[in-house]
């Protein structure tokens, strides 16, 4: 069954939408989930309540890209469920570690009123990692997004761990520019 017509199983409301995305998209999520928790029951909790976030969500949602959609809802429970826990990924801090790879280059901001500005960052972000070469955009993504070890990227994309990292600080320094250019302090 295609995205559009398992969207549209949602979007009818029609039960078999969870069963028809838990197939097809069920071990991509848990992949995504398993970068960022170690334990194998709050990773299958963090999959079972995306697809329950989706059921949520569609409608009045209709997801372009179902696979980024389910994704992203993976991703945001499971960083919700490493706050709430206090948990650590396993390889004892990774995500920490990425986390700080990207402080020097992304405005701090903690407070509310913060929170408006976020989705015009995303924006900005947005327009920055498109305006990269495909192989540093997939590298970068990998790393920020999906939480991949170095040895991981490097493994995948068949480059040596010091050419991912240099790749890495020099799209970090790049994006530490273009957000200087856009009006943000870093």
């Amino acid at each position: 069954m295609n995205d559009l017509q398992i969207v549209e199983l949602f979007w009818d409301r029609n039960e078999s939408a969870i069963q028809e995305a838990q197939t097809k998209y069920g071990a991509y999520c848990a992949a995504v989930a398993s970068h960022i928790l170690d334990s194998r029951e709050d990773i299958e909790e963090c999959v079972s309540d995306a697809f329950l976030g989706a059921w949520n969500a569609i409608p009045p949602h209709r997801p372009e890209v179902l696979s980024a959609f389910l994704g992203k809802l993976t991703r945001r429970l499971c960083l919700k469920k490493l706050r709430q826990s206090g948990a650590q990924k396993r390889g004892a801090g990774a995500l920490r570690e990425s986390f700080e790879e990207l402080s020097d280059c992304i405005p701090a901001g903690t407070g509310p009123e913060e929170l408006l500005e976020a989705a015009e960052l995303a924006l900005v972000i947005n327009r920055f990692l498109a305006s990269l070469p495909d192989a540093d955009r997939r590298v970068f993504v990998c790393r920020y997004w999906y939480f991949d070890s170095i040895g991981e990227i490097a493994s995948r994309f068949g480059y040596s761990q010091s050419k991912v990292k240099m790749k890495l600080k020099r799209t970090r320094d790049r994006l530490a520019d273009h957000l200087r250019k856009e009006g943000y302090e870093i």
